[in-house]
């Protein structure tokens, strides 16, 4: 079909329409997967509270605070050119037209040019997401999503807009810049990939997964890590060349980390100056806020950050890092880069995220409690002492409730640096962001899919450096796998991200996942969070039955079509079901069935008399293989593994094809969060709240860049342009 004329109707089903003798249920899994592709209407928006943490903040407090949210706002929007080539433009058109007309006044408009109360708040809905994830890709699940209306009619209502009417050029240049691959639904562009897999900008649209590997290898030449760049190929006299280009916010090349290269045959360009405008918004805020930093840590992490912005020097942020990780307990507590590489269809760039958070006192003594005891719970952890770090770096352990979280998406807990050799060495943070784990995942019993009704009412590295030294004894460590010395390592700058690339984010949360599991049946953890008794075992059966639903819901994440995974966490999930389920002797029960509604549904169980022995032996079989693979950097043992539960098929004794129809039918919109902005009045900082709606979402974002909103979209225009040519395969 051509569906960049989308009319609102199911593509899927206008596509097999032929189909003369489609049963019903056939029928409902052909329409229901056209939902992947849009927000509904009625989709959970909610307003993140950080009222009562802003107000026992002191004065010089909110200050810091300001300053470094508004350096993680405006950073934020570099995650726009990270994510699709129309992105940044859509945002855009988006700002321009809201600046002039609130969502309140744009609707009389709406109205008078046919659209109806339904087609207003699709817009709306649109518009919101488009913010919520910093471009018109779904951050959790890398699925491209469109406008639930008519091509026709959102072009009449821009057409329809003061904008329009004050900038008619300007703005009809923008709307045919971005509004076919607005509304295109291509097979390559419903979801984030490299080369044919999918849309990215993170390489240029001539890269394949060989090119991708030739520049990790480039770089580990180089000493240079990808969290910060990109990579751009052209053709020179038949040769090809590369450009990476590192984010910062000057373009002059002075040292030796730039310039000119020859590798394996082929040149190498390293060059400055990506997102630069940005970069240089974010390095100058970084900068105001030092003034107001409560320690000489914190006044030094920031230096640090500034030079790694401005010069685009991961080295730089790295230090910062140091510095971050020294800063116990602060009552601001922030952290801002180029951080996560889940997006990257290669597993090693990452995308900017920044975020600013208030501690929460009561909450983060019981973290503090379970990291205290860490020494005494990891020899219970599946795999021998060899396969741990020599020392145990505790790490700071707080609640927070988030002011700020600019990129793509708000997770409900981070763990970070992700940097190998400051983790093993330094050690790190974790946070649990609690305001958002209030609002995320409160769910009404009716949206408690798959799920019997009493069950709805429960719920170290081995390394040898560039000199050949090894950290650890060869001749000493056994792998537990096969009974002999372990056979492999990493190599000089090798990583964890470099080496398993594309698993590596999902294999880690799974890995993670799979050690919360174990653990919670520990009664000593129970305990610190005040839980005994029957009340610790319903604990520990909510939170195992949580996950092999949520192993279940990963489903919606899978693409048939390119065989892959679009988000490491749900991956990590459907990987721990499938563990569970061949362990059998009944812990886990999975089965399709016909619900209430005449519609395709599934349920599943899971005993949990059996979670202390059958289950608890499965995770510690799959843990301590997941642990050597990781350790002994046996990529090749560790993908086999990996690629082996991960795999979605309609064989054995679960049709997983089938079941991710049914699951794509029943799915719940992820929520969005509207955030507060902060402003300066005289010498004092206001919090700016707003309401949980699409229009609240969207007035914070309008207001967030007042002060130079014409610039600022001058500037993410001519960035997109710039690059433009370089989305073409």
């Amino acid at each position: 079909p051509a569906v960049n004329d989308y009319r609102g109707y199911s593509f899927m089903m206008f596509e097999f329409c032929s189909i003369r003798s489609s049963s019903p249920a056939v029928n409902l899994r052909l329409k229901m997967v056209d939902s992947q592709y849009y927000l509904p209407n009625d989709i959970g928006i909610a307003a993140l509270d950080c009222c009562e943490a802003f107000r026992l903040l002191s004065p010089r407090e909110r200050m810091y605070a300001h300053h470094l949210s508004r350096a993680a706002w405006y950073g934020g929007l570099a995650v726009l050119l990270q994510t699709s080539p129309e992105s940044a433009n859509i945002f855009v058109l988006l700002q321009r037209i809201f600046r002039k007309q609130t969502p309140a006044q744009l609707e009389q408009v709406a109205t008078a040019v046919g659209l109806s109360s339904e087609e207003y708040l699709a817009f709306l809905v649109y518009a919101a997401g488009l913010y919520a994830n910093m471009g018109n890709y779904k951050s959790f699940g890398d699925t491209k999503f469109i406008p639930n209306l008519p091509k026709d009619k959102l072009k009449a209502l821009v057409w329809a807009s003061q904008a329009f009417q004050d900038q008619p050029g300007e703005m009809e240049a923008l709307w045919n810049s971005c509004s076919c691959p607005l509304y295109s639904l291509e097979d390559r562009q419903k979801q984030l990939g490299l080369g044919d897999k999918g849309i990215t900008t993170y390489f240029s649209g001539n890269c394949g997964l060989e090119d991708a590997e030739l520049a990790q290898k480039f770089l580990d030449s180089q000493n240079l890590s990808a969290y910060n760049t990109r990579l751009f190929k052209r053709e020179n006299g038949g040769k090809a060349c590369y450009e990476v280009r590192l984010a910062s916010a000057v373009q002059k090349e002075s040292d030796s980390h730039c310039g000119n290269f020859n590798f394996e045959e082929k040149e190498f360009t390293v060059k400055r100056g990506d997102y630069a405008p940005l970069m240089e918004k974010v390095s100058y805020y970084v900068q105001q806020a030092q003034a107001h930093a409560a320690n000489d840590n914190q006044k030094k992490m920031l230096e640090e950050y500034r030079r790694s912005f401005t010069f685009g020097s991961i080295e730089a942020h790295k230090e910062g890092s140091r510095y971050w990780i020294k800063d116990k307990g602060p009552i601001v507590e922030s952290y801002i880069g180029f951080i996560e590489s889940y997006r990257d269809p290669f597993g090693s760039r990452g995308e900017f995220e920044g975020f600013v958070a208030v501690v929460n006192k009561a909450m983060s003594e019981r973290f503090a409690k379970l990291v205290s005891s860490a020494e005494i719970l990891l020899p219970e952890l599946p795999w021998p002492r060899d396969f741990e770090k020599d020392i145990f770096l505790k790490p700071d352990f707080t609640s927070l409730d988030v002011l700020t979280f600019a990129g793509s998406g708000i997770p409900a807990g981070i763990n970070i640096p992700n940097y190998d050799d400051i983790r093993q060495s330094e050690g790190f943070k974790n946070v649990s962001l609690g305001n958002v784990l209030a609002v995320a995942y409160a769910t009404q019993k009716d949206k408690l899919t798959f799920l019997e009704e009493e069950d709805k009412l429960c719920i170290l590295l081995p390394l040898q450096d560039d000199k050949g030294k090894f950290n650890f004894d060869q001749s000493k460590v056994i792998n537990p796998e096969t009974g002999e010395q372990v056979s492999s390592w990493y190599r000089g700058s090798e990583t964890w991200d470099s080496k398993f690339s594309t698993i590596a984010s999902s294999y880690e949360e799974c890995r993670a996942e799979c050690v919360g599991l174990y653990l919670c049946l520990n009664q000593q953890v129970l305990s610190i969070f005040g839980h005994e008794g029957q009340d610790a075992e319903d604990v520990v059966y909510i939170n195992w039955l949580n996950m092999v639903r949520a192993g279940l819901l990963g489903l919606e994440f899978y693409t048939p079509e390119s065989k892959s995974w679009r988000q490491a966490h749900m991956q990590a999930r459907f990987v721990i079901l499938r563990v569970l389920l061949e362990a059998g002797e009944g812990l886990v029960g999975l089965e399709e069935m016909t619900g209430q509604d005449g519609r395709p549904d599934a349920r599943i169980t899971l005993d949990r008399s059996k979670i202390h022995t059958v289950g608890k032996n499965a995770i510690h079989r799959f843990l301590c293989k997941l642990q050597v693979f990781k350790s002994t950097a046996d990529v090749e043992g560790g993908r086999a593994l990996y690629d082996s539960y991960s795999a979605v098929s309609d064989g054995g004794s679960h049709n997983f094809l089938r079941l991710r129809e049914t699951v794509l039918l029943r799915k719940e919109a992820r929520k969005m969060f509207v955030q507060a902005n902060t402003r300066i009045n005289g010498d004092s900082v206001e919090l700016v709240e707003y309401e949980g709606s699409a229009a609240g979402l969207i007035r914070s974002f309008i207001e967030r860049f007042q002060e130079d909103a014409e610039q600022l979209e001058a500037d993410l225009l001519e960035l997109n342009k710039r690059d433009a040519p370089c989305w073409c395969c």
